[in-house]
């Protein structure tokens, strides 16, 4: 930041971002939006020195004239969102602390903090606060009030964090949700599904299937969660709307017929700031006139700019979907949009899919087994909500501004891929993974969807659960993060796959070693490192050359095989500890911690393990999760050494020998 600067005047200068700075390139990115056609109008303004008004603020005293409303950038599905924050004083001060130096304040640098949440975590965008402008006037998003900030600013720190403003032209409101509060969100359908035989041919397709609403669903939750609807076409209501414009749902509520029964009403905001319907419920509408004139009189008052009323009716009409963002209690917890409860209890795992070991395609696909795989532990029966959320697919340029990845074979969707989530009940962990997968999923998100984020939600049993994420297509390649809530105590770890090949080097072979052991009940079978006969287990010593050619990337691989049957695993890992030289590798420290380890325990045949470890001595020490779990195990390791070595014994007729050890040492 530019403070230690001064400007002509004497006073410090005012922070310009450097990552963000206020040329073409923040604007603009491909030019194919009709934001295009303004290159060379726009200037950059701060409200600061009086250039776009007098007496700046971030938010007006009428907190109501807050509201966002929409300019020259097609961004209604972010404006959306912005609209719930405004709602929710505790969420709006996470996305935008509090007590920032502000025009006016003798603090004021020019600068502001946002903090957005991404792929598991809070990210802080800082930016200046000059602002695109035309003729002294804002050109994009903006508050009612004119002297306001807040909307334009927080629109510019998400332009940075997606790298120009015409990044957000087109969106989904379920993303900018989830971006703004580090919840879910889901979008839920307004139209007709179809018949049972379309259903169930699209199970486990691509295409899009989505829950039907139901606003009697909300009920517990009406008061506190964000909802958003968006419409594919011109609806006839809305005359002056194109296609793709979201809008959001203010509140709704039964109001008594004069003729008996009851209408339920919706009041709609236009992120235009502007009242475009032709329905029955307008001001002086057909509508009125079926309901007393008092309570007529008391609806109508609250409409403000931008927003007008209708009936439900209308609604599934003239709309296409909704968005229905989770509320988020004060204490930070998810509350479930379907019964209302807290759902205290959250994990979350990170994972990917590769190409050629983990992208194994939709259950249509053989190779579907090898997807990545989760563990899901539910300790007493209890409401449980799983999402699937994939990273987008950027190409890292600066700090902040990322590039698209194009995909030739994928131009509809070159964002996202296609993914689907399916949980599995399995007794005790213990199963034959083919029979299994035969079966019908105990859950899931049914098709195959082109969404940044897929959710599942049920009641489960305590027990043990399979979680599966994929994509549709195999060896489609993205990087996505598994969460969980629930309103019970819950477990989530990730099943290890067997590692991927060991790579290919060129100055460099492998060398292996195969070790064979068991685990011996009341003798070898210590359990893991959480019991005190962690250190009866087997050990196995070896040695890393210092060879400055073989240190460098991985250069040790271990893979744990034990020989039991598939239906009756024991779980599984090992760790690596570093040996002090001089010291016997029988005698390591019972206070050392592992230098690499392959845990969680998993109930699978193989677990494999690939570091890079410094030259010395080092031991590992192969277990079961419990003590006293008897079988027996081999164990592989092998060490990368210099290709010149493996030249040299070959004309030496020394091949290099598998070793198999059948002794082992006891600690």
């Amino acid at each position: 930041m530019k403070e230690e600067g001064r400007d002509e005047c004497g006073a410090p200068a005012l922070y310009e971002d450097p990552d963000f700075r206020c040329v073409d390139a923040s604007l603009f990115s491909g030019s194919s939006t009709p934001l295009a056609r303004m290159q060379g109008d726009i200037t950059w303004l701060r409200p600061q020195v009086k250039e776009i008004c007098p007496s700046p603020a971030l938010f007006p005293s009428n907190i109501s004239l807050g509201h966002a409303k929409q300019g020259l950038l097609g961004d209604c599905w972010f404006l959306c969102a912005c609209t719930f924050l405004l709602k929710k004083k505790q969420l709006l001060n996470k996305v935008l602390p509090e007590d920032q130096p502000q025009w006016g304040d003798s603090r004021y640098r020019g600068c502001f903090h946002f903090c957005f949440w991404q792929q598991g975590h809070w990210t802080e965008v800082t930016i200046d606060d000059r602002l695109p402008c035309i003729n002294s006037s804002l050109c994009f998003s903006r508050c009612h009030s004119p002297t306001a900030f807040w909307v334009a600013l927080l629109e510019k720190a998400y332009a940075k964090l997606h790298g120009s403003y015409e990044r957000l032209w087109a969106g989904q409101v379920s993303e900018a949700l989830v971006d703004l509060t580090g919840g879910l969100a889901e979008r839920w359908s307004l139209g007709d599904f179809g018949s049972e035989e379309e259903q169930r041919t699209a199970q486990d397709s691509d295409q899009v299937r989505r829950r039907r609403l139901d606003l009697n669903l909300l009920d517990p939750v009406k008061d506190d969660c964000a909802l958003s609807c968006s419409t594919h076409s011109t609806p006839g209501g809305l005359t002056e709307l194109d296609q793709y414009h979201a809008l959001t749902v203010m509140e709704w509520l039964d109001v008594k017929k004069v003729s008996g029964g009851e209408v339920r009403l919706l009041r709609i905001r236009n992120p235009w700031g502007r009242r475009y319907w032709g329905g029955a419920w307008v001001w002086r509408g057909a509508g009125w006139d079926s309901v007393a004139p008092d309570c007529a009189s008391e609806l109508q008052a609250r409409v403000a700019e931008g927003e007008f009323w209708l009936d439900e009716a209308e609604f599934l009409s003239q709309f296409d979907d909704v968005t229905v963002g989770y509320p988020i209690s004060e204490e930070g917890h998810l509350k479930s949009i379907y019964t209302g409860n807290l759902l205290t209890h959250s994990h979350q795992l990170a994972g990917r899919w590769v190409k050629g070991h983990s992208a194994g395609g939709s259950r249509n696909c053989g190779s579907y087994s090898s997807n990545p795989k989760f563990w899901l532990k539910v300790c007493e029966r209890g409401e449980v909500v799983v999402s699937l959320l994939q990273c987008r697919k950027w190409r890292n340029t600066e700090k902040y501004a990322q590039t698209p990845v194009e995909d030739s074979n994928n131009t509809k969707h070159q964002h996202y891929q296609a993914i689907a989530l399916h949980l599995w009940k399995v007794e005790k962990k213990r199963f034959n993974l083919s029979r299994m997968l035969n079966r019908p999923p105990r859950a899931s998100t049914h098709c195959h969807a082109y969404e940044r984020e897929v959710v599942l939600h049920g009641q489960l049993e305590p027990g043990f659960y399979l979680l599966i994420p994929s994509t549709y297509q195999p060896g489609a390649e993205a990087r996505f993060l598994i969460r969980v809530f629930s309103s019970s105590s819950i477990s989530l770890s990730a099943m290890k796959s067997p590692a991927p090949p060991l790579p290919l080097t060129a100055d460099s072979e492998w060398e292996t070693s195969y070790f064979h052991g068991s685990w011996v009940e009341g003798k070898t079978a210590g359990g893991s490192r959480n019991f005190l006969s962690h250190w009866q287990n087997p050990c196995f010593p070896f040695t890393v050359s210092d060879d400055p050619a073989v240190t460098s990337g991985v250069n040790v691989r271990v893979t744990l095989h034990q020989s039991w049957p598939d239906t009756d695993l024991h779980p599984i890992g090992f760790h690596i500890y570093k040996v002090v030289e001089g010291q016997s590798e029988q005698m390591i420290s019972r206070d050392e911690d592992p230098v690499a380890s392959c845990v969680p325990h998993c109930y699978m045949q193989d677990v494999s393990l690939a570091c890079s470890l410094p030259p010395g001595a080092y031991s590992i020490v192969p277990s079961t999760y419990q003590p006293d779990c008897s079988a027996g195990f081999t164990l592989s390791l092998a060490r990368r050494i210099q290709r010149k070595v493996v030249k040299s014994q070959e004309r030496l007729g020394k091949a290099v020998q598998e070793v198999s050890h059948v002794s082992v040492m006891q600690s």
